[in-house]
């Protein structure tokens, strides 16, 4: 089953909201209904951005066929919906930049950014897989973080995409998800895929990460990334930068899965990338907070990001 999908002249996604409890395919008809996805979560992950953003291209570019100021309107909005993946606003620009061509060839552009990111995933889970039995040994026990499967990449994933590959080697241990909260893309949506592969896994609370790690129950530390910086900083999900310090009190390796699609080279460095804060509804409704969605992990922490073509060694001097 795929995250996102065009089928019949709509966007179709699973509604990551509702999950666990109810597998809901929402269609989507409009640009609004597709920012409204976008900024509620209902479909997340750097790739499927990716994937929303040039879809979302498709759809303005058949509802504002005639009109050249609402259809650049509608690109904008789509690119924008959330700042800090650099994916959405990629895919929607590739595809956008086929809009002189007519909405049938925005659609084809669309279909192959959506294709791309396929083939991506199944590259990274067997190179990530190689590399981390080289890291961490034959049976590895992982810990990761948000959520980094189908669900965020269309289909397979990144970093769970690797466990699931180790999965089928035989070459794995077990998973500890860390919870993520505070919308706990780990507890309902990562333990939810690792159940359905049949992966044995546990969930921990986000603060137990650093601790499990001392304590001998980890060896190694897998997630993905919503962007990485020229220098090897690498943004992603709040949380990340507590468990990358808890991985190098530990000495365990931290390893990075992301496609090329995620590398930003025009960003320097973490210090430049806007940082989305959520408000404080999803954290507590009686007091302010400051939520910000992501977090920066500087390279010197980073053992490996693996893309899709290459394997990038930040521990051993390499830069993206």
């Amino acid at each position: 089953m795929r995250t996102i999908d065009w089928v019949d002249g709509a966007v179709e996604i699973i509604d990551q909201t509702v999950l666990p409890k109810e597998v809901r395919i929402l269609r989507l008809h409009t640009v609004p209904a597709l920012v409204t996805a976008i900024q509620s979560l209902a479909v997340r992950g750097a790739p499927a951005l990716g994937v929303a953003g040039a879809f979302g291209v498709a759809l303005a570019a058949r509802v504002h066929a005639d009109d050249p100021a609402a259809l650049a309107a509608a690109v904008t909005r789509i690119e924008h919906a959330r700042p800090t993946a650099v994916n959405l606003a990629r895919g929607a620009r590739r595809a956008a930049a086929l809009l002189p061509n007519g909405p049938d060839a925005v659609l084809a552009e669309a279909c192959r950014v959506r294709d791309e990111e396929l083939a991506a995933s199944e590259a990274m889970a067997k190179r990530g897989a190689d590399l981390m039995v080289e890291l961490c040994g034959r049976q590895p026990r992982l810990l990761t973080h948000c959520n980094t499967g189908g669900l965020a990449a269309v289909e397979l994933g990144t970093a769970l995409g690797v466990v699931r590959e180790l999965h089928k080697r035989g070459a794995l241990a077990g998973v500890i998800a860390s919870e993520t909260r505070p919308l706990l893309q780990g507890a309902r949506l990562t333990a939810w895929e690792l159940g359905r592969w049949g992966i044995e896994h546990r969930v921990a609370v986000d603060s137990a990460g650093p601790f499990l790690m001392a304590r001998g129950e980890v060896d190694g530390v897998i997630l993905g990334a919503d962007r990485i910086c020229a220098n090897g900083d690498v943004i992603n999900k709040i949380g990340t930068y507590s468990h990358a310090l808890g991985a190098r009190r530990a000495g365990l390796p931290f390893v990075v899965v992301a496609p090329e699609s995620t590398v930003d080279l025009e960003t320097p460095s973490g210090d430049v990338v806007p940082i989305e804060d959520r408000g404080s509804a999803e954290v507590t409704p009686w007091s302010e907070a400051v939520n910000p969605a992501f977090d920066v992990t500087p390279r010197d922490l980073v053992t490996a990001i693996v893309t899709d073509r290459r394997v990038i060694r930040l521990d051993k001097g390499n830069r993206p």
